[in-house]
């Protein structure tokens, strides 16, 4: 039976496999199509690709999942397929780059404002130079002793509003919609039903999105009800989007979330989805 995973990460943004350990992790799951879609960074995909022309039967989709501002919410957008050195695309993630840079920053002092003893090289340091997400400073606040897991450290510090926590300069939905568009990618509405929205701004969103230039939706995900993944197929063909899905892996960052199958056997993302991108993609 042909497996695919459409949404996966690495340490080259918040996973904790390496680009070559996530192929050599897929090919031991039987993964027969891959798509290697770190936050805001193409930086895996080379060593990715590498990793797997030593291995039968693994096609690794190049991508990206990009976080958007849409009406004051951090909304994800995969892009898939995409040229990741397509010059506009390249040079606007180092921008993105820089402003997460300066924001890490910013969310240190606020942190040793607070009297917690944690140094911006420490957090380099654990983050192995990488992107650096949120879930990097919840790792170091849980070795330095401050709290004892990855919620509390949310809930306590770094969750939106919190004491240590600093806004994010991102783009806009609709700009992020039209870079990937701009690198010959298709961009896909990340998890819909993870960002606290009612079905009615669901389908709001994948109205509008697709009015931008969106051409798919993840109705396939791990915490995905059934009746959400129905609810999302629907909108698909209501709104001519293309259907995806994935893991969201993130190796041990999601502790009993497994590649390609999610929680305990409860992902199975049907191939002709990966076989409807492509087409979308070259065509026939």
């Amino acid at each position: 039976m042909y497996k695919i995973d459409l949404h996966t990460h690495t340490t080259c943004s918040d996973g904790t496999l390496t680009p070559a350990e996530l192929i050599k992790k897929a090919n031991e799951v039987g993964l027969e199509k891959i798509a290697l879609t770190d936050h805001d960074t193409t930086e895996g995909i080379d060593e990715a690709i590498e990793a797997a022309k030593g291995l039968q039967n693994i096609e690794v989709v190049d991508g990206v999942e990009l976080s958007s501002r849409y009406k004051d919410k951090d909304i994800h957008i995969v892009g898939l397929f995409i040229d990741k050195d397509e010059p506009r695309f390249s040079s606007t993630l180092n921008e993105l780059r820089e402003k997460r840079l300066s924001r890490n920053k910013r969310m240190i002092n606020k942190l040793r404002g607070l009297g917690l003893d944690v140094t911006y090289d420490e957090l380099i340091a654990l983050s192995g130079g990488k992107v650096v997400t949120r879930a990097h400073f919840a790792a170091l606040l849980m070795k330095t002793g401050y709290v004892k897991d990855k919620n509390e450290a949310f809930a306590k510090y770094i969750g939106a509003g919190g004491p240590g926590y600093v806004k994010r300069e991102i783009l806009s939905a609709e700009k992020s919609i039209e870079l990937i568009l701009g690198a010959g990618g298709l961009p896909i509405i990340a998890h819909p039903f993870s960002y606290g929205l009612n079905e009615n701004a669901v389908e709001e969103m994948a109205a509008c999105f697709k009015a931008w230039g969106a051409v798919g939706m993840e109705c396939y995900y791990p915490t995905h009800s059934y009746a959400d993944t129905a609810y999302a197929l629907t909108l698909c063909r209501t709104y001519d989007l293309l259907p995806s899905g994935g893991s969201d892996f993130h190796g041990d960052n999601k502790p009993g979330l497994e590649l390609g199958s999610g929680y305990d056997g409860n992902l199975d993302v049907p191939y002709k989805i990966f076989n409807d991108l492509k087409e979308k993609k070259y065509g026939k």
